[in-house]
């Protein structure tokens, strides 16, 4: 009995080694295919990340290169804006000094119809810049000795000025000029007309004393030496009443 059970056991004892070494190296399969699975659910996990991580990053990148483009494109309208408000400030200016050179054109021009006062024989009065003006002019051609085109000036100043304060010194000279053109009988006209309308004038003995010289030229000693005596008279204290008086002493 002994010996069939020690028979027996000898038997079946490398079986039961056998079977729990398959046993154990069935379990020792599951557990490595159960530790394969999770490392690759692992890395596939990780991969995704990293891809994920990737696509965030490439999503940064575009959206740094979109804000440095929209910072660039800022820059670029700042200059333009830069660039246009110093060219605003320059039009500004120049608008500015404009309007002041336009001013002061304006004013010049305004003075220009202004009245002035003027001197003229000892009368003042007011006149026009260009009334002024075509008095002198006149009165330059008659001592340049053009006497025949400052008659001409003089005529057109009374057209032009016929209530002009210069009209009795306007036509003392035009009568000078008449008179070096020989032209006697207006220059007496004239010079009448300054006795006449403007006795009190500085320039009416001296007309006076001109009428009578133009009618000693046209021969009539009679009517110039009556112009002479007058002269005497109206103006006793003047200078042409002193040339008068020697004039007499000549006439016959």
């Amino acid at each position: 009995m002994q010996q069939a059970l020690l028979t027996l056991r000898h038997a079946t004892l490398p079986k039961l080694v056998a079977a729990g070494l398959l046993a154990s190296f069935a379990i020792s399969s599951h557990a490595a295919l159960f530790g394969d699975d999770e490392a690759r659910r692992a890395i596939i996990e990780l991969r995704q990340r990293v891809d994920s991580l990737q696509q965030s990053q490439e999503q940064t990148r575009r959206s740094l290169m979109d804000l440095q483009s929209q910072i660039e494109a800022l820059k670029s309208d700042q200059a333009k804006l830069r660039g246009q408000n110093e060219q605003l400030t320059r039009d500004s200016a120049e608008l500015q000094r404009g309007q002041k050179d336009l001013a002061k054109g304006f004013d010049e021009r305004l003075r220009q119809f202004e009245p002035i006062s003027v001197n003229v024989d000892g009368q003042d009065f007011t006149a026009d810049r260009t009334e002024k003006h075509d008095f002198d002019a006149a009165l330059e051609l008659f001592r340049a000795g053009k006497f025949p085109e400052a008659g001409q000036a003089f005529a057109a100043f009374l057209r032009q000025w016929p209530k002009s304060g210069y009209t009795p010194s306007v036509r003392f000279w035009l009568g000078n000029s008449q008179y070096a053109t020989r032209d006697y009988k207006n220059a007496i006209a004239n010079f009448r007309s300054v006795m006449t309308n403007a006795p009190m004038h500085a320039r009416s003995p001296e007309a006076a004393l001109s009428i009578a010289n133009c009618q000693v030229e046209l021969k009539d000693t009679k009517a110039a030496r009556k112009t002479l005596e007058d002269l005497l008279q109206a103006y006793p204290n003047s200078e042409a009443a002193g040339i008068a008086k020697s004039k007499l002493a000549t006439l016959k």
